[in-house]
């Protein structure tokens, strides 16, 4: 996958939320009228697209029926221990750049994935989009 595109209302804002996960700018540019970015980071590429007269999304995360875009997920084994603290250190790092918390759609708790055990929470960007962060805790031995 070369990158996914994410339609912002304020470009400026949503660099510097993903800037704070994590993402550093690659590349600005414009895209007919509009701002727009790539950013790369926690081992993939987002480009940002700046919608003038900006609608709000859609509420993916909390209606059931919704169909569509879902949410991004983002492997954060390598990154922390466990989710709660980085969940802390990230909100931490907001307040002192002067932003917002970035609401919690669901608090960091063990799921069971298939054969993995993880560590799963979402969180929403700065324009309500769902964003999973995981960690891998174990691998099951899984019986036929």
């Amino acid at each position: 996958m070369h990158h996914v595109s994410i339609r912002t209302a304020d470009i400026h804002r949503a660099i510097a939320f993903y800037e704070l996960l994590g993402f550093q700018v690659c590349e600005r540019f414009t895209a007919g009228y509009t701002l727009a970015c790539w950013m790369e980071g926690l081992g993939g590429r987002i480009e940002l697209l700046q919608v003038p007269q900006p609608r709000p999304a859609a509420d993916a995360f909390h209606d059931e029926h919704y169909t569509g875009y879902y949410h991004l997920s983002f492997d954060l084994t390598e990154q922390t221990p466990n989710l709660s603290q980085w969940l802390d250190e990230f909100q931490t790092r907001l307040q002192t750049q002067g932003e917002d918390l970035a609401p919690v759609l669901l608090t960091p708790r063990q799921q069971q994935i298939g054969s993995g055990i993880y560590e799963v929470m979402f969180l929403a960007d700065r324009d309500g989009l769902p964003l999973e962060f995981l960690r891998l805790q174990a691998h099951l031995a899984l019986s036929d």
